[in-house]
């Protein structure tokens, strides 16, 4: 079910307009790498955070309004807000958990000569603004896509996607294209603060 409703929680570490600047100045510009040897399986994720809720139910009920979870910390109920899109959703079924640097992106930025525990903390990382619930389809159609081909249709949030995105590879030291770059520049360009 389709409502409009306001923005709900975001994820953390969203840094400032001039921290995300400097941070994107200091990330290394690499030709993508391969996507030889390539799996998701090489990068565990949905781990369990606490007692039975694993990364995906702690991002629903983190960035869920009146999210209702059972026993299993399933959610049965509650409202998402999709800053991506702009959408609204009552069930949890519509809502995909987006690795905000996709998983292949991050294999192609240097996380192939990571070890997997290492991939599966990038995977799981609640910290960092890696994790957002959004549609489902808006997840899917993004797919393993950087800014320079792929941005949230709402344009308001292509300043805080490009924060999220910049901190995300900033801190995990992974690399990034010079299209990739010039899209995030553009992308920061719109932020006020």
């Amino acid at each position: 079910m389709l409502l409009t409703g306001p923005a709900a929680a975001t994820p953390p570490g969203i840094p400032s307009k001039a921290t995300a600047q400097s941070r994107l100045a200091a990330l290394t510009v690499a030709a993508q790498g391969s996507m030889a040897g390539y799996s998701r399986d090489l990068f565990p994720h949905w781990i369990t955070i606490s007692g039975s809720c694993n990364a995906r139910e702690t991002v629903l009920k983190r960035d869920g309004t009146s999210v209702v979870t059972d026993s299993a910390c399933a959610a049965t109920s509650g409202r998402w807000y999709s800053p991506y899109d702009g959408a609204t959703w009552t069930a949890a079924s519509d809502v995909d958990i987006d690795h905000v640097v996709a998983l292949a992106e991050a294999w192609r930025s240097g996380a192939s000569g990571w070890t997997t525990s290492k991939r599966q903390s990038f995977a799981n990382d609640l910290t960092r603004p890696q994790l957002i619930a959004v549609t489902d389809n808006v997840n899917q159609a993004k797919g393993d896509q950087d800014p320079s081909t792929w941005q949230p249709s709402v344009t308001a949030y292509r300043c805080t996607y490009a924060k999220m995105w910049i901190t995300v590879k900033s801190y995990w030291a992974l690399t990034l294209q010079s299209t990739e770059k010039t899209a995030l520049q553009s992308m920061l360009n719109t932020c006020s603060s």
